[in-house]
């Protein structure tokens, strides 16, 4: 899911004009002011939702901070367009001099901007994708009907490898950008290529990593559990070894390149 935010006068207005240029299922967030967003919800639970027999609905709860709402639309939409959420760290157009912590693109008034630019640029950010999203992505995929199993592997920031270690509290990844994607695709077709493998994704997050962060995602779609395992494990062995991806380790005591380590 690609994942755009907008700060200044008129953001929630750029945000309705971006999504009709958008191919493909879009989520908007706004920001509201506080209270407002659960000022009709019942007072015994933590989540209040409408349905019309149409499908269209309404919710209300408590509970997500922007990551976790992100990670719960990341199955169902290709595209997230948040308003009004200048702290957040997601690539950010800024109207009006607005103050942002990643801008990417910056204009006097909306109408200022170049919307095929912008649609251009929200294609091409490091998108928002979780191991959920991977798994609903296989189960849609055309060979689905001849998969019995879906395999997966999550790799996560380790704090220590023994007791007595400086506790790690974060990673930083950088790709070689172009080579990282051309090379996991790569690996990605090769694998799909195997007898009983119908389809294999794969995902490394880039940027600083918080200890307990998921890192890289491996997803494999095979017709029996004993493709699907072997699968998952070649993948994710192979991206370790061959995709250009380098990372710094942040302990409480010291940072580094791991490579120059």
């Amino acid at each position: 899911m690609h994942v755009l935010g907008v700060v200044g006068a008129g953001a929630t207005t750029l945000c309705e004009r971006l999504a009709s240029r958008l191919d493909g299922r879009v989520a908007t967030i706004e920001s509201l002011p506080s209270g407002d967003a659960d000022a009709d919800a019942p007072d015994a639970v933590d989540g209040a939702y409408g349905l019309t027999p149409a499908g269209n609905w309404v919710g209300t709860g408590s509970g997500y901070d922007i990551d976790e709402l992100l990670d719960e639309l990341a199955p169902q939409y290709d595209y997230a367009l948040l308003s009004g959420f200048p702290e957040a760290t997601l690539p950010t157009v800024a109207l009006g001099g607005a103050d942002a912590q990643n801008v990417v693109a910056e204009a006097p008034t909306l109408d200022d901007l170049d919307f095929d630019d912008l649609v251009e640029t929200l294609d091409t950010v490091e998108p928002h994708i979780t191991l959920e999203s991977l798994v609903e992505q296989v189960k849609q995929d055309p060979r689905a009907d001849y998969a019995g199993a879906i395999a997966t592997f999550t790799g996560r920031v380790r704090a220590k490898d023994d007791e007595d270690d400086p506790r790690t509290t974060s990673l930083e990844f950088e790709k070689y950008d172009g080579v990282a994607e051309s090379k996991m695709a790569a690996i990605s077709e090769e694998l799909t290529e195997r007898d009983g493998v119908e389809r294999v994704l794969m995902h490394h997050r880039v940027g600083v990593i918080e200890d307990g962060e998921d890192i890289v995602f491996v997803v494999v779609l095979a017709g029996h559990r004993e493709e699907a395992f072997r699968t998952v494990e070649d993948g994710i062995n192979r991206l370790k070894d061959e995709v250009p991806i380098f990372k710094k380790e942040t302990t409480i005591e010291d940072q580094f390149w791991r490579h120059e380590r």
